[in-house]
């Protein structure tokens, strides 16, 4: 059976889940306050696992195994490395932010609410622990069931029961071609199991066939262009903490999967479509990041950055090298702090003057400058300011793409000038400027619960900037034997 650390790290969300069921509906300050100890002991669980996890090694650590419905070719077999551990720590941080950030903005079903993030954090761990194909793809597509009702239920807008749809539907055909590909896999091999696949050798037609259909599920996951659309639409929609883990979490199971599945299993296949994945991924950065100049509206801009940073990553992913691989896992994570952070801030000034289009603010420094400084630093995070997060992993990414394709780091290198237009031009709109009273004649600065949700993601922020190597010197071991594997 193995190690019972994962098994117990996915079951604690679920077991919230189920006394959040027990209780009435009615009891609201309960609910909330079962939901956010189930996730903060989920939280300190998995800071556990990563003061155990053993860095000097590339094998799966903490493996759990056990049969799946009886079957002997499919197991639930569960482990981490020194790739998935930091995904892994990053969904348990942020699903208490997200119970802390409906604290007072939900005051409806607040019980279903708080089960939807637990059973969320719960199949999000699952996908990133998850060594066998065809449980990955049950849990993978899972996770829009929770997403699909966070976003329908809860959103603030007329839309968005469209953009739940349109969120489901984008994502679930895309997988459906993944579905087959692992069917052809089962076929071949007569096993969906992870480790067993790592050793198997596929034909050089059978290698295009499966990337493709493996490409077709993860490239509306991360987004690329142009099966991006779903996402500022379901940005725009979703309540700000359902924005949170859709930047925060679920736009990094498509480059996930490329990191541990389609490179790994398909090496030769990677290198013939590298060049395809390196144009997609360029027009994405400059095409999106020149959409995001233009945008009104607060999500919108934020969203649109989200998709040209994680097509950073896939440049990084593609590289094939030890830099670029590093560069985007670095580059994925600070993502998970700096776009929840940036959309956290929008939706406390959306609290307050329930609106989000730019042109109705200006001058905050004068008036909220607690808010002004968060904002700033996450600001800087975006455009990746050296003492930043999003520098680091950026840096590695182009170092890594230049070794494999000098032109295409330049051409990628020009979205980091685009992303610092935009980024420094929101700033400037909101945070200086001239009053304007005739809009908005009331300020509130971040009360003490905003500042204490905001914090950690600063701390966070500043921290893998200024000393990366924490995070680095547990993915060494497990990003080389990756790059050796291809």
């Amino acid at each position: 059976m193995g190690s019972l650390f994962l098994p117990s790290l996915i079951l604690l969300p679920l077991v919230g889940s189920f006394l959040l069921f027990l209780i009435p509906s009615s009891s609201k300050t309960l609910a909330r306050v079962i939901a956010l100890t189930t996730s903060g002991v989920t939280f300190v669980y998995s800071l556990v696992i990563w003061i155990l996890f053993d860095s000097s090694t590339a094998k799966f650590q903490f493996v759990y195994e056990a049969p799946w419905i009886g079957t002997s070719n499919i197991h639930l077999t569960l482990g981490i490395d020194g790739i998935s551990l930091f995904f892994v720590i990053l969904t348990t941080f942020l699903t208490p932010l997200c119970i802390l950030v409906a604290w007072a903005s939900v005051q409806e079903k607040v019980r279903e609410y708080c089960i939807a993030f637990l059973v969320m954090e719960s199949l999000t761990i699952c996908v990133f622990c998850l060594l066998d194909l065809l449980l990955f793809y049950v849990f993978f597509e899972s996770t829009l069931i929770p997403m699909f009702f966070i976003i329908g239920i809860y959103g603030s807008r007329e839309r968005k029961i469209r953009a739940a749809y349109q969120f489901f539907l984008y994502t679930l055909i895309g997988s459906l071609f993944m579905l087959l590909g692992i069917l052809m896999i089962y076929s071949q091999t007569g096993t969906t199991q992870l480790q067993v696949l790592y050793t198997q050798e596929f034909s050089e037609f059978s290698q295009l066939i499966l990337w493709l259909s493996f490409f077709a599920s993860f490239a509306v996951k991360v987004p690329m262009v142009p099966v991006h659309i779903w996402l500022p639409e379901a940005h725009v929609e979703a309540p700000t903490a359902g924005s949170v883990i859709l930047a925060g979490i679920m736009l990094k199971l498509g480059t996930y999967g490329f990191l541990r599945f389609s490179i790994p299993l398909f090496p030769l296949a990677s290198v013939y479509f590298t060049p395809l994945v390196f144009t997609m991924s360029l027009i994405a950065i400059v095409y999106t990041s020149l959409t995001t100049v233009r945008q009104v509206d607060f999500k919108k801009i934020i969203a649109y950055s989200s998709v040209a940073h994680m097509n950073f990553v896939t440049l990084g992913l593609f590289s094939l090298n030890g830099q670029g691989i590093e560069g985007s896992i670095l580059l994925m994570i600070s993502h998970g702090l700096v776009s929840p952070g940036l959309f956290l801030c929008v939706g406390a000034l959306y609290d307050r003057h329930k609106t989000r289009l730019i042109r109705y603010y200006g001058g905050c420094a004068r008036t909220m400058p607690l808010f002004a400084t968060i904002f700033l630093i996450f600001t800087m995070g975006n455009i990746s300011l050296p003492g930043t997060s999003s520098f680091v992993g950026e840096f590695l990414v182009l170092v890594g793409t230049f070794q494999a394709n000098p032109f295409v780091a330049i051409v990628a290198a020009t979205g980091m000038v685009l992303g610092g237009a935009y980024s420094l031009w929101l700033l400037n709109r909101i945070v200086y400027g001239q009053f304007k009273p005739h809009f908005i004649s009331t300020y509130a600065d971040l009360n003490r619960r905003e500042f204490f949700i905001l914090f950690p993601l600063v701390v966070g922020v500043l921290w893998m900037g200024i000393y990366p190597e924490v995070f680095l010197k547990e993915m060494h071991a497990s990003v080389a034997n990756l790059v050796y594997s291809v």
